[in-house]
């Protein structure tokens, strides 16, 4: 399965040290350029930035169609755009989004895409994990990751999770 990833569940995966389920579900995830600058900015430190530049299967990818990240920034920020441009570009089975807007316009373009919440059901469905409340939590408290209640009470609900809120 070829894979691209926005920054978000990399960050945010790494932030609540669970990063390793990207390498159990899809064994290599392809970042561009920008994503991994992101992660890596020497003046604003975040958690993944080691794991991007050591982990050999987080592998960084450049953009040709700079024509398609152009059109795409103009709604989105330039790492949105680029794992979006990215993921048509190679013909990507699956993109790894958490924004709103880049979903929308992922769905525009036709990759299929999920985001940090998505994983976790995944990982929770193929037994890398237990419990998927624990992690959500914990992206939540820890991680400062914003999810409506609503929405995180679906997802309790589709791990058959909800009678422990």
């Amino acid at each position: 399965m070829i894979v691209v990833s926005d920054t978000s569940p990399i960050n945010n995966l790494a932030a609540i040290n669970h990063l390793h389920l990207l390498y159990q579900l899809y064994e290599t995830v392809l970042i561009p350029e920008s994503v991994y600058q992101e992660l890596t900015d020497p003046n604003f430190p975040v958690a993944g930035a080691i794991e991007v530049k050591t982990f050999e299967w987080i592998q960084t990818r450049a953009v040709s169609d700079r024509m398609l990240v152009e059109a795409l920034s103009n709604e989105l920020d330039i790492g949105e755009a680029e794992a979006i441009a990215l993921a048509v570009e190679i013909q990507a089975d699956q993109v790894l989004i958490d924004e709103r807007r880049g979903r929308l316009v992922a769905t525009k373009l036709n990759p299929r895409y999920t985001g940090i919440l998505g994983i976790l059901v995944e990982a929770k469905s193929q037994d890398l994990i237990a419990e998927v409340k624990p992690l959500l939590n914990a992206l939540i408290n820890e991680a400062g990751f914003w999810v409506a209640e609503p929405l995180r009470s679906s997802v309790l609900r589709l791990v058959n999770e909800i009678d422990q809120l």
